[in-house]
């Protein structure tokens, strides 16, 4: 998939709302349509067809098909997480950027709430490494992450558990606040 002229403006924006990043959620390890994505947050049809529409149009879900319900079709979307619309937020302005990091510190905080007892991992570093290791670290992330979307099951599949994985790892200005 590429992205092209308005809907690389949007990625970040489309991102920059807490429900759109839930949607982006489901939709990883599932087909649904706007009904079944309003039943599983709890929110009207409308408001999760508005939604949709945001995501379709910044590109980061694409129409996966449709299915017949009572006499009528339902669009099926897809997050396609593994595309090309992580390249179009370098096209993206700094307050685009900045409301995305609100919006994932914000769901963050909501999936913190929501939390099961049990073994969790937290971590923050604001420090100094050797390159290769900064590399390392980086790749382990990155692989991390690949493996839960490209894993991802339907909300509520049999013999799975709901998780959060949010990461944001980037190198820091040497001459940035906070340098030790």
């Amino acid at each position: 998939m590429s992205l092209e002229g308005k809907d690389r403006r949007n990625v970040l924006r489309a991102t920059a709302h807490p429900l759109r990043l839930q949607m982006l959620s489901l939709l990883t390890g599932a087909e649904l349509s706007a009904a079944e994505v309003a039943r599983e947050l709890g929110i009207t049809q409308a408001n999760a067809s508005y939604h949709l529409r945001f995501l379709l149009e910044a590109g980061l879900i694409v129409l996966a098909g449709e299915e017949r319900v009572r006499g009528g079709r339902a669009k099926k979307y897809r997050h396609q997480w593994d595309s090309a619309a992580d390249d179009a937020a370098g096209t993206a302005s700094e307050a685009d950027r900045q409301a995305s990091v609100s919006a994932l510190a914000a769901a963050i905080s909501t999936r913190y709430a929501d939390r099961e007892p049990g073994r969790q991992l937290f971590t923050d570093a604001d420090l100094w490494l050797r390159p290769e290791v900064w590399q390392e670290a980086f790749d382990l992330l990155e692989r991390a992450s690949r493996l839960v979307h490209e894993q991802a099951q339907q909300p509520r599949t049999p013999g799975t558990v709901r998780t959060n994985l949010s990461v944001a790892a980037f190198p820091l200005k040497t001459a940035s606040r906070g340098t030790r």
